[in-house]
């Protein structure tokens, strides 16, 4: 299961990067909460306009992002992000703490954290190509979500504890030192030992070459269309999480908190058994897209604080296993020369999509309640499993057979021709 921490760069990177995403998950949650209960009046379109400005750049910027991913030394280049995302916590701290922050503040760092973002994201998800072997790739993607997800049950709890003892301020400067950890981490690897990939090359015509490459892998074409549905509806746990704390159970924010750690164990159990796995598979995507579908369901009809609780753990395992499953046949699957380019698409559809439909699920939220937002990525979830299934069918023959057994009959599906993947 962790076979990849034998890699000393891998060690080291795994390290810092778990206590930066800690001050990440702070972050996040102290954010969503001043703008929902300081800033606004419990305005959840606010909450996904936030969402929006931090993801809308990943997809923007997507033929530039992954191009610079693939052409420049990724270690560098996630030097200068890491430490600019770090002064962008250290200034809105300070702004915070100075009692005079303002909604359209929040706005402005949201969006200059997003534009950021969109360039360390791609090189983030490559870079572990570069500390690993091949073999060792599906197990590091998993062990990365683990990581990430680890700090969400850490972070979150810790910062709903902290924004009631000391305010949101000192969340964001605590996440702007957290920075330090991956920036110590880059400039401790050993740099001999790191593997450099093949360079795409210059020239005309290399901004679309990694849609070009994607418009020809059929396979991942229809994971990034399961990430898109997902991603825009279904991914908007600060929104469902906020709201139903606050609108429907009428709690504070030490609950808040608690929920989004409550989330993540689901996650981090999801991200394990990821690990286990010798190789991701595609059906695996289409069942937990189903699995997603029917956890929304059930937590949307949660009648109390610790059932909808309780939910949320499944919820995160679905969500998690999806989310590591479809990286990784998206990493293993792809040349390693259009690797940046096709990971900062999948990062741009996957985070991108929030702008749509981040503000979405706010409006029902507000309009309808927290309930039927929850709902919409119920709907989100089965959706994308039905997609998926009809793509089973028509490029892996997959095929309804019925056996035999004396009686009744046994109804079930399989594939005509071994699915590789």
């Amino acid at each position: 299961m962790f076979r990849s921490l034998s890699d000393y760069n891998y060690r080291v990177w795994f390290g810092g990067a778990i206590v930066s995403n800690v001050g990440t998950w702070m972050q996040r949650t102290a954010q969503d909460w001043i703008v929902l209960t300081q800033l606004t009046h419990n305005d959840a379109v606010a909450v996904g306009v936030v969402m929006a400005l931090q993801l809308g750049p990943q997809l923007l910027l997507v033929p530039w992002t992954g191009l610079v991913a693939d052409r420049v030394d990724r270690r560098k280049l996630l030097m200068a992000t890491q430490g600019v995302m770090g002064l962008l916590g250290l200034a809105l701290g300070l702004i915070v703490l100075s009692g005079g922050a303002q909604l359209w503040q929040v706005y402005v760092f949201a969006l200059l954290l997003g534009i950021t973002s969109a360039f360390d994201a791609p090189a983030r998800q490559s870079f572990v190509s570069n500390l690993v072997s091949d073999s060792n790739l599906s197990n590091a993607v998993a062990l990365n979500s683990a990581s990430f997800n680890a700090a969400r049950m850490i972070g979150p709890a810790l910062a709903g504890v902290l924004i009631a003892v000391v305010g949101s301020g000192w969340v964001f400067l605590i996440n702007a030192v957290s920075f330090a950890a991956v920036l110590v981490s880059l400039t401790r690897m050993r740099q001999e030992n790191l593997r450099v990939p093949k360079r795409s090359k210059g020239g005309p015509g290399q901004l679309l070459d990694g849609f070009r490459y994607v418009s020809k892998r059929p396979d991942i074409i229809i994971v990034l269309v399961v990430i898109a549905i997902i991603g825009a509806f279904g991914l908007n746990f600060q929104i469902f999480t906020s709201t139903m704390t606050t609108g429907t159970f009428h709690l504070d924010s030490t609950a808040f908190g608690l929920l989004s750690s409550v989330l993540a164990v689901g996650s981090v159990a999801g991200a394990l058994l990821s690990a286990r796995r010798e190789s991701p598979r595609l059906r695996l995507v289409f069942a937990s897209s189903a699995l997603f579908g029917v956890s929304c369901l059930l937590a949307a009809l949660s009648p109390t604080y610790l059932t909808f609780a309780l939910c949320l753990v499944l919820l995160g395992f679905a969500a998690q296993t999806l989310m590591t499953t479809a990286n990784g046949v998206v990493q293993m699957t792809t040349a390693p020369e259009f690797r940046g380019r096709v990971m900062a698409l999948y990062m741009a559809i996957f985070m991108g999509g929030t702008p749509i439909g981040a503000p979405i699920v706010g409006l029902v939220a507000n309009t309808l309640g927290p309930r039927w937002a929850i709902g919409v990525a119920a709907v989100a979830g089965f959706a994308a499993a039905i997609i998926g299934l009809l793509w089973m069918i028509r490029h892996q023959h997959l095929r309804l057979t019925v056996h035999v057994h004396g009686s009744p009959h046994f109804i079930g599906l399989q594939n005509a021709v071994a699915d590789k993947r």
